[in-house]
């Protein structure tokens, strides 16, 4: 596809990335030079410096060839005039405009629909939604969801006291009878699609597919907590937190907001009032320790500044049992802060990638099935897809056992007509099936490319 990318800030240059490496034809519009020239002197992308708003700008870019425009400068504004002036001077091309401010948020259908953009993306609201599911299942380190929210990918650290170090993957779901299937295992750098002689070991980070419900007994079996958290105390008053603790409040959890700011802290008062609102720094240890750090099951570190965010992640983990949450923009040292073992670390760069590259993926032309999700997993090493299939073809009623699949694949689940099946290789995959897989080969755009 061509595509121009109007801004190239943390979310326009980690697309870049992503979409480039997918084989699409990019252009990379910024008012910056050098925040263009670190695009394009990392990857082979046309770039120009511009106004993106301007048609004379888009023109250069070969606007009238352009099959996508994704506007994610730091202004909603400027992002919903570019799309705008694209579909005009383009004669219809696809837009995808960055949108922030809760304002706007109430009014996203009437902004789709009367502009006709193709698709609104939050990264603060994903964010929040992240957040939120992990407070939901505080077990997990990660999950997402699938099959309309009925499959879920979790991951979760095996530590010594499950005493499940040394069990075959087959061991571990027949003794446990939990009807989950072991989709991915991350050891160290490594990461492998487990056979069912594969053998785990303590520290191993496993990813299970599983339903909502089984996933609970599964984690209760190993000796896990399931239940939602009761109460969780937030540092930081900004956006995300707004959402959060909207989705929070709506889920029967008591939420308690840190805000350094007065004046922010009355907004915050007008816009939750089931919150409690705290005027005071969220870095001072003590003040944490008054607020109820020790006693409260979730931490939740979102200020604007990622070593804030990590520094008290690790002072939560000291002095209390919360699952703790860690929000980071910068993604250049995610290796390092995975070392820190901090629970749970949201990348809002990474999670807005990810919608706009299902989206991509998505619309491109593909007969027989379209990816209606998508998920970088394990540090971006792996894929979990879910395919949606249209027509039949080879991959279809032909027993999975007989398919010729490519390596380190695996097919987690089948969703057919309300049920979660999770398959065996006498499992045949019907039109009108979801299909999810987990890979660490990139770039599937059709449930065929599952083949060699």
């Amino acid at each position: 596809m061509q595509i121009i990318i109007v801004g190239c800030g943390k979310v326009g240059k980690t697309l870049a990335e992503r979409l480039s490496a997918e084989g699409h034809n990019l252009v990379v519009v910024d008012l910056s030079a050098q925040k263009v020239a670190s695009v394009t002197d990392s990857l082979d992308v046309m770039g120009i410096v511009g106004n993106g708003a301007s048609v004379n700008v888009l023109m250069d870019a070969d606007i009238g060839n352009t099959d996508l425009l994704i506007a994610v400068t730091a202004s909603d504004e400027l992002n919903l005039l570019c799309c705008l002036i694209a579909k005009k001077a383009s004669g219809g091309c696809q837009t995808i405009a960055r949108v922030r401010n809760p304002l706007y948020n109430r009014e996203i259908g009437f902004i789709k629909e009367q502009l006709g953009i193709s698709m609104v993306i939050n990264p603060e609201l994903a964010a929040a939604t992240e957040i939120a599911r992990l407070l939901r299942f505080p077990s997990a380190i990660k999950i997402d969801t699938f099959a309309k929210g009925r499959a879920e990918l979790l991951k979760f650290k095996l530590r010594p006291e499950f005493k499940l170090d040394g069990y075959s993957v087959m061991k571990l779901v027949s003794e446990l009878r939990s009807d989950v299937l072991v989709c991915a295992v991350e050891r160290g750098d490594e990461v492998f699609i487990p056979n069912g002689s594969f053998v785990l070991r303590d520290g191993d980070g496993v990813s299970i597919m599983a339903t909502p419900q089984e996933a609970a007994s599964f984690f209760r079996k190993v000796g896990l907590e399931t239940h939602q958290v009761r109460n969780t105390l937030i540092v930081g008053g900004g956006t995300i937190s707004v959402y959060l603790a909207r989705q929070l409040l709506e889920m029967g959890i008591d939420v308690h907001i840190i805000e350094l700011k007065p004046e922010r802290c009355e907004l915050l008062c007008r816009e939750l009032p089931g919150a409690t609102i705290l005027n005071g720094d969220g870095t001072d240890q003590q003040f944490l320790l008054d607020e109820g750090l020790a006693n409260a099951e979730s931490f939740v570190a979102v200020t604007n500044l990622d070593e804030e965010n990590l520094l008290l992640g690790l002072f939560a983990k000291k002095h209390s049992k919360a699952k703790l949450v860690a929000k980071v923009n910068r993604i250049s040292f995610d290796d390092v802060i995975d070392s820190l073992d901090l629970g749970s670390v949201i990348y809002p760069k990474y999670l807005t990638a990810d919608y706009i590259a299902q989206y991509v993926r998505a619309t491109q032309n593909s007969i027989g099935s379209n990816v209606e999700t998508l998920y970088k997993i394990l540090d971006n090493r792996a894929e979990a897809l879910e395919f949606y299939v249209r027509a039949e073809s080879e991959v279809t009623e032909t027993p999975l056992s007989e398919l010729d699949l490519k390596p380190n694949l695996l097919i987690c689940c089948i969703h057919r007509q309300g049920k979660v099946i999770f398959p065996r290789g006498q499992n045949r995959i019907r039109v009108g099936d979801s299909v999810i897989i987990v890979t660490t080969c990139k770039g599937f755009h059709d449930i065929r490319d599952i083949l060699r």
